[in-house]
């Protein structure tokens, strides 16, 4: 199976309330439904967490800009996650921190991205 960067928007609970993918590993283009799904849900929603099949287990530059731009057009703060074989790391309060216990969807992202977890032992 190919990989592709996946995304998921995550309300209350960790409920999975919208889903979209590439088909790249390496970039989730700007996608219309994407934003308009963003802006639908924008009372529930609580966090973007998206995969990055081939790494890097952080956020890239193109992340950086998408993550102010909906933090700027939402008015209030989200959770931002990358789920990577290796683990995950979520955007906390302007602190990236490595997640140790991941929660029920990050596995089913990865799953969707046709990556295997390889877990690097640091968390």
């Amino acid at each position: 199976m190919s990989t592709r960067e996946v995304c998921l928007l995550i309300g209350h609970g960790g409920e999975v309330l919208w889903c979209d993918a590439s088909d790249s590993p390496n970039q989730l283009p700007d996608s219309r439904a994407r934003w308009e799904a963003i802006w639908r849900l924008r009372d529930v929603l609580e966090e973007v967490a998206h995969s990055h099949p081939d790494g890097p287990l952080g956020f890239s530059a193109e992340d950086e800009s998408t993550m102010a731009a909906l933090t700027s057009a939402l008015g209030k703060p989200l959770r931002f996650s990358v789920v990577a074989p290796e683990g995950m790391v979520a955007r906390l309060r302007d602190r990236d921190v490595l997640v140790a216990s991941e929660p029920w969807w990050a596995e089913a992202l990865r799953s969707a991205s046709g990556i295997r977890h390889t877990p690097s032992g640091l968390a």
